[in-house]
């Protein structure tokens, strides 16, 4: 059916020429992809960006469960843009919901049936080509789940003189990565096949579109990964590089070891851009493993979809979570007890097992231990046993009554360096997902001579949530997280004991305040902060572009009004870590007695070495208490661990007990490492620019 309008507004120099095209219905079902026709006819033969074109797509339909659903507009040569994704989660139906690319409003910031005219999630401009807009149009609709179902009653799609423009994405200071998934729907289970281009030449230098793909050109798989990450408009992926015929290959991106499962993080939650790059860059720093990430624009199927975070999933590797391999006949001795992987998270019955304990304070709390590696399906019943065994020893150790015993308690199972750095990471971020979801741990394979190798905590992962107040009260850099245990995901509470451990407590304090002089010092901290601003400075413009959503509510419920810009994001989130560590200095469990604060860098305690300006510019000086560095060699390396200078400390240079090295204006910005070696010992000093 055919509505035509004139709309004819009066004003100094022109006319608006409106016509509207309706289209039916049809049914919504599960799993399944519905194309509704719409036949237009009687428009000029061509639509631009500045004339004539589409403006506006309205939609009405009932469906029970929102989220389930993708929608996209079809032009006639088959251009095809998203309206809007997995969005609104149970609520029900999308009643007058109009697209426009200059509404002001977005479709997150609304509520169900989202009744107004909203920003869509594509770029709509994109029809807007060139194309004879006269044929037929299509609105497509995918059911990506069971259980709900739903019908489109009616959709409208509207051209005018005020048509739909687009952001012409073209070049980038980031690495650029173009995926074009070739028609496939992308769904949340399985990975489809798509093409997948990564361009990078290097630090500082621009990237372009039309620039022969340099890090990555061939096949990926790729699928939606994620729980509440997934309901907002930009989506998180799994992607997993392969060959042409869908078999996984190793592959190196961006300068991370080659692998073949990565991660794309969306930072629709995070308008910083650093909440998680910090934490992670944190545990690295305590000496962890933490998963390496770029950051990095992304381009799908010829649209801009914004700032990603592009890194490595959590798994079992030589250079990720550094575990034996375990094999399905590894059944008996010292081959099965390693190595795993487990988690708290999301469970289901057939991944996870029932712990035998629940958590001090909440009697009857269940809470459920995941499998990660091996996969639930590979393990072996005898290692399914020991594993389970294990950690049910560790809790029946960890509440007895020698629980403090540093042979009999739970010092026997855990590493506790590890927990201590991980429980330090996650309440300095005041990670409220950090104790009950996305919380990992691992056993290694123990050593033939009977050596158990005990259970480490981490890698740290998911803080999109953290480093903000999401709850009135908390503006003051208050409250602790690992007591928080009946949640969404129940959590295992051990540190609730572990704390009731006065020498565990007094560890904790003594590595807090050690880490307090340098990777956890504000300056250090800000550092980081403004490294990460620098790197997305002209990116983050066309991010808010995108997706328009800066100074809007949108994903974490945080108490404070939303910035209004990307400056006063950045120094909220410094602002609110001067508060944390404020009260995390007067709050932190333990004390300091027979605290030797020794660190894990003896050269650079032995000789207090420290380097300045940090963050430099184009001169760095490295200084020395002591007189006994001669012949020591100085290197400079990049975050990959590039060498970039090196030095040796001469005589001359003990002298004043310094070393100032120069002409480091060419260094692009970013993370350097400053690595002196003598013998057998070693410091590592990081410095920002």
């Amino acid at each position: 059916m055919k509505n035509s309008l004139l709309c004819l507004f009066l004003s100094i120099s022109y006319s608006v020429f409106c016509q509207t095209f309706t289209g039916g219905s049809g049914s919504i079902n599960d799993n399944a992809t519905i194309d509704i026709p719409v036949a237009v006819n009687g428009l000029p033969n061509a639509v631009d960006t500045s004339n004539f074109g589409l403006e506006t797509v309205c939609i009405n339909l009932t469906h029970t469960y929102d989220a389930d659903l993708t929608v996209w507009i079809v032009a006639p040569d088959g251009t095809t843009v998203l309206l809007f994704s997995n969005t609104g989660g149970a609520d029900d139906n999308f009643t007058n919901t109009c697209f426009n690319a200059n509404a002001a409003a977005i479709l997150a910031s609304g509520t169900a049936p989202y009744t107004g005219t909203f920003k869509p999630v594509g770029q709509i401009g994109l029809i807007n080509n060139g194309q004879n807009p006269n044929g037929t149009w299509k609105l497509r609709v995918n059911d990506n789940y069971g259980g709900d179902q739903g019908n489109v009653l009616s959709f409208s799609i509207a051209f005018g003189n005020n048509p739909a423009g687009y952001f012409a994405f073209s070049s980038s200071l980031l690495p650029i990565v173009e995926i074009n998934t070739n028609g496939n729907v992308i769904q949340n289970d399985p990975k489809v096949m798509a093409d997948m281009k990564i361009r990078f030449n290097g630090q500082g230098i621009r990237n372009y579109m039309s620039d022969s793909p340099n890090e990555y050109n061939g096949k990926i798989g790729i699928e939606y990964r994620g729980n509440y990450s997934l309901s907002l408009p930009q989506k998180p992926y799994a992607l997993e590089t392969w060959d042409i015929n869908g078999n996984a290959i190793d592959s190196s991106l961006l300068g991370m070891p080659a692998e073949s499962d990565w991660v794309l993080l969306a930072n629709y939650n995070d308008k910083s851009f650093a909440r998680n790059i910090l934490p992670f860059h944190l545990f690295d720093s305590m000496d962890h493993y933490a998963t390496r990430m770029r950051l990095v624009d992304v381009v799908m199927n010829g649209e801009y979809q914004g700032i990603y975070l592009l890194g490595e999933k959590i798994k079992r590797d030589n250079n990720r979570v550094d575990v034996n391999k375990l094999d399905p006949t590894e059944i008996a001795g010292v081959d099965l007890t390693g190595g795993y992987i487990l988690k708290i998270d999301y469970w289901n019955n057939n991944d996870s097992w029932l712990l035998n304990h629940s958590p001090i304070g909440f009697p009857g709390l269940d809470v459920h231990m995941v499998y990660v590696y091996p996969k639930p399906e590979d393990l072996m019943p005898q290692q399914t046993t020991y594993i389970q065994n294990f950690i049910d020893d560790y809790e029946d150790a960890l509440y007895g009554s020698n629980f403090a015993h540093p042979s009999l308690g739970y010092r026997a199972f855990i590493d506790v360096p590890s927990f201590i750095d991980y429980f330090i990471v996650n309440e300095v971020c005041r990670n409220g997902d950090g104790f009950k979801k996305s919380r990992f741990f691992s056993k290694d394979k123990d050593k033939v001579d009977g050596t158990v190798k005990k259970m480490k905590a981490g890698p740290v992962w998911d803080f999109d949530w953290a480093e903000k107040d999401m709850w009135s009260g908390s503006e003051d850099g208050s409250q602790f997280m690992y007591g928080a245990c009946d949640q969404d995901v129940n959590a295992p509470g051990w540190y609730i004991r572990l704390l009731e451990d006065t020498l565990f407590a007094n560890e904790l304090r003594c590595r807090y305040d050690d880490m307090r002089r340098s990777i956890l010092k504000e300056s250090y901290i800000y550092a980081k902060i403004d490294s990460v601003a620098q790197a997305v400075n002209e990116s983050q413009v066309w991010h808010y572009q995108t997706w328009g959503h800066l100074g809007s509510a949108t994903g974490t419920p945080e108490v404070q009004a939303p910035s209004q810009t990307y400056a006063e994001e950045v120094q909220r989130l410094k602002s609110w870590f001067q508060r944390r560590l404020e009260w995390l200095d007067i709050n932190m469990p333990g004390t300091l007695n027979s605290c030797s604060m020794l660190g894990i860098q003896d050269l650079v305690n032995t000789h207090k070495i420290t380097a300045y300006p940090n963050p430099f510019s184009s001169i760095i000086t490295v200084e020395w208490s002591q007189t006994d560095l001669v012949g020591a060699q100085l290197t400079i390396r990049d975050g990959s661990g590039r060498m970039i200078k090196t030095h040796e400390i001469t005589m001359e240079s003990t002298t004043d007990k310094s070393l100032t090295i120069t002409d480091l204006h060419e260094l692009a910005n970013g993370v350097y490492f400053i690595e002196i070696t003598k013998g057998d010992q070693r410091a590592v000093l990081k410095i920002i620019k």
